[in-house]
């Protein structure tokens, strides 16, 4: 990783503020504070959404560029965006994109919308969206299809260097919960490997982080709404 300045900052779910140098990257708000960061901040603002459902896209974020005009959105193309609002881009899987000094690249998901790889300042981050293995107890067939789908997208990804992965650990599949995160540190090693997804069970990503002690990714844990780290 080639910046060591980069503050993370949890908000709550699968939604994070990563400050660099240059720059301050927001990742699907749902709750929490951010609003009068990016108001504040002197830095280039660009928010990312992977795809429409609530608890990854809140609209209010569409609001705070009447306060801060330069505001960059990088929105997946499910999203359905009825304001009039500038620098809106949107990305279907493997589109890319620059800004400034960003490099985007959209990957696909599991479910709705896309799944982002960003370059800034020399870190290349992984925000999963809703990328996972969506280890449902199901059909023989559903599971099937879940575990075809997710693995034929990680390979895709696979030759990528990634230093920070933002990924679902969910409790809601149960002893499945980590099945994605385990293939994916697995065929990817990223530096870093930050559980999120887990709405108010935050004791899923300690339980993750032991289990995964000695694995080959580092595992970055935050267990309270507005936690940060500098790395």
């Amino acid at each position: 990783m080639g910046n060591p300045n980069i503050k993370i900052k949890y908000l709550y779910h699968s939604g994070f503020l990563v400050e660099t140098d240059q720059n301050l990257l927001l990742f699907d708000y749902y709750q929490g504070s951010a609003e009068n960061l990016i108001k504040e901040s002197l830095k280039n603002i660009v928010i990312f959404s992977s795809h429409s459902h609530p608890d990854h896209f809140n609209p209010v974020i569409l609001e705070w560029q009447k306060d801060r005009p330069d505001i960059q959105y990088i929105l997946s193309h499910d999203i359905n965006v009825s304001q009039t609002i500038k620098n809106l881009n949107f990305l279907a899987p493997y589109e890319k994109l620059e800004i400034g000094n960003l490099k985007i690249k959209a990957y696909n998901s599991t479910d709705l919308g896309v799944s982002f790889l960003v370059q800034a300042e020399g870190i290349r981050l992984f925000h999963a969206g809703d990328l996972n293995w969506w280890y449902w107890i199901d059909t023989p067939k559903e599971m099937a299809k879940a575990e075809k789908d997710f693995k034929e997208e990680v390979q895709k990804i696979k030759g990528e260097t990634i230093d920070i992965a933002f990924f679902p650990v969910d409790p809601r599949l149960e002893q499945n919960y980590s099945a994605g995160a385990e293939y994916f540190i697995q065929e990817l090693t990223p530096r870093i490997l930050i559980p999120m997804h887990f709405a108010d069970s935050p004791k899923i990503a300690d339980t993750f982080g032991d289990k995964m002690k000695k694995g080959p990714s580092k595992i970055l844990k935050f267990s309270q709404k507005g936690q940060e780290l500098i790395l």
